[in-house]
């Protein structure tokens, strides 16, 4: 499983800014006004030494009523689900009760945690950090969570006992198992079917299904076979916009449902066609792209629905999931077995593009064809320059390209390249990802030499021109 990092503190310590800065996103609103984040948000960090979900939590100042008391319950929730707190302290404003009421709670709640001094650029860190060693939670570490300052030092020792990169890297280097079980996570919004999908798939009622969102609290992981070979099915809990996530107990099925879709090699996003495509759904699909899993797209509840409304739908996932143009889109009745017989066959078809090997050889002939069909544009006067190809990984899969000026590329011909390779090497069902690098100029930051000739002649025509 990832470890789970929760940041905590009293209101306007710069908790959301860095949740913005571990995930390298902008998804946490962020503004100088206490008690701006009144929900959970969840990430994947990507500082530090190894991957891990960070979930932003509100304020807690002590002593809430109303609104804010709920929101004091999923800081609490946040603490006993998380691996590791977080506890963020403004080194500026200096210790404060409610510091203290905070410093309460984690020592209560949490496994383990770590001290932050947040907002101490341009001060000492041993000045900014002397007077919180009072909460008595361990050695204080000064930070900058807007300028950046320390972070990485402290997610390297946060991290640390999560570490195992000397197994990592054997496991990477290693190829993939045919006969270890093919795990596939089933995500989606609560009520859309998935419980009902994996009992269809296993022909029996194995799991619990109720026409009430909500039903699954857990990941459930359920083995079995199908002609001879071994899969893993995981039903997740729905996963709903965060203004609707109000319950302690759904707030843990969100952890378990993204680390299970961590965990999995291919991901069936269910959707509910009578419902359309949702903002949640939009950002569902954009997590699972992010994390690079193969993706099935499948609509489910399509029987009984009118000619209109299944273009609608179509339409629909063609405007708001452009960016899974990738993906394999299926239709189906999980109630009624409608198409269900179809998902395993494109789950493994997806899967073999994910984990396809590619040559060196036919990599290069596609890019020397693709850069003949269309040269990269000029930048200064200058043509970008692509000279050859390899892969770089699997799962999904990742392809080098060296040449001269690549970070100037434009995102369109990103894409063109990332087509034609998809196309060229069947890898429909997977996310295809480019990674350009540049190769050294020889002649950077040195200096033209002149011969002596050369160098007598541009004396004398500079003697004319001053004349």
């Amino acid at each position: 499983m990832l470890p789970v990092i929760a940041l905590v503190g009293r209101p306007n310590v710069g908790k959301s800014t860095l949740f913005n800065r571990l995930t390298r996103s902008r998804d946490a609103l962020v503004a100088d006004y206490p008690g701006l984040t009144r929900d959970r948000q969840y990430g994947f960090g990507k500082i530090g030494p190894v991957p891990y979900l960070v979930i932003d939590t509100g304020g807690v100042a002590g002593g809430e009523v109303g609104i804010k008391e709920l929101m004091v319950e999923q800081t609490r929730v946040a603490l006993q689900e998380a691996d590791v707190a977080i506890v963020m302290v403004d080194g500026r404003s200096g210790r404060t009760a409610a510091d203290e009421h905070v410093a309460e709670l984690v020592r209560k709640h949490a496994r383990s945690h770590w001290l932050a001094v947040n907002k101490s650029e341009g001060l000492d860190p041993a000045i900014a950090s002397g007077e919180f060693h009072a909460l008595g939670l361990g050695e204080p570490v000064a930070i900058s969570a807007a300028h950046g300052d320390r972070i990485q030092a402290l997610m390297e020792e946060v991290l640390a006992p999560y570490d195992d990169s000397g197994a990592d890297a054997a496991a990477a280097g290693e190829p993939e198992d045919e006969e270890k079980p093919l795990r596939i996570a089933v995500i989606g919004r609560p009520n859309v079917g998935k419980s009902t999908l994996i009992n269809r798939l296993l022909g029996e009622e194995r799991l619990v299904v109720y026409d009430e969102p909500g039903t699954t609290r857990d990941s459930v992981a359920v083995p079995f076979e199908r002609d001879g070979r071994q899969y893993v099915l995981i039903d997740t809990a729905g996963v709903r916009r965060k203004s609707r996530v109000h319950e302690a107990i759904e707030k843990f099925s969100i952890v378990k449902a993204l680390q299970a879709m961590e965990q999995a090699q291919v991901v069936i996003a269910v959707l509910d066609s009578r419902e359309g495509v949702t903002e949640q759904d939009v950002s569902l699909m954009g997590l699972i792209v992010q994390r690079g899993r193969a993706l099935l797209v499948v609509a489910n509840k399509w029987d009984g629905l009118k000619p209109e409304q299944r273009r609608h739908v179509r339409d629909e996932l063609d405007r708001r999931l452009p960016f899974l143009d990738f993906a394999r889109r299926m239709t189906i009745s999980a109630l009624h077995g409608t198409s269900v017989g179809d998902l395993l066959p494109a789950v493994e078809s997806a899967y073999r593009a994910a984990t396809r090997d590619l040559s060196t050889a036919d990599l290069n002939r596609e890019l020397e064809n693709a850069v003949i069909a269309h040269p990269p544009p000029l930048v200064r006067g200058r043509r970008i320059r692509l000279r050859y190809a390899h892969q770089g990984g699997r799962n999904p899969p990742v392809i080098v390209i060296h040449g001269n000026q690549t970070e100037r590329l434009p995102e369109a011909y990103r894409r063109y390249l990332v087509n034609r390779f998809r196309k060229a090497f069947r890898l429909k069902g997977t996310p295809v990802r480019l990674v350009f690098k540049t190769s050294d100029n020889p002649f950077k930051g040195r200096r033209n030499k002149l011969t002596p000739r050369q160098e007598r002649k541009r004396k004398r025509l500079m003697k004319h021109a001053r004349r």
